[in-house]
């Protein structure tokens, strides 16, 4: 895995909540977003920092959840990179499956503390935050 990887994962923790937050951060994340999404737009045409709602479906053009998605355009996000956070409903299920959509569509799984070792080498936070 490198630095110019795109990467996902579910980043809420695992249980019974209500909604789970599954982050793409990378290059092609915005493309990702477009490929996993349909509403009335695609992501890569939406402001960024605001959310929109629509569907998430599977590479086999199968619905997999109700969803909110938000296109965070670099620098201004968390990592520091083009990131896209999907808001989908809790459980174990349809996080994992909102995931696997977003593996297929180009995504690598993210290491543990991937994200927010980005966000520090890009500059968002100094270690003493991390």
């Amino acid at each position: 895995m490198t630095a110019s990887d795109t990467i996902a994962a579910i980043s809420t923790p695992p249980g019974e909540g209500a909604i789970a937050l599954v982050r793409i951060s990378g290059v092609n994340a915005i493309e990702i977003g477009d490929k996993v999404f349909r509403g009335r737009e695609l992501p890569s045409r939406f402001a960024s920092h605001v959310q929109h709602l629509g569907e998430i479906f599977s590479a086999e053009n199968q619905l997999i959840d109700q969803a909110l998605l938000s296109v965070h355009r670099a620098p201004a996000s968390y990592t520091g990179e083009d990131l896209v956070e999907i808001s989908c409903h809790g459980g174990t299920l349809v996080s994992a499956k909102v995931l696997e959509a977003c593996l297929r569509a180009g995504a690598t799984a993210a290491r543990p503390g991937e994200f927010t070792e980005r966000a520090f080498l890009n500059g968002k936070m100094d270690l003493t935050q991390a």
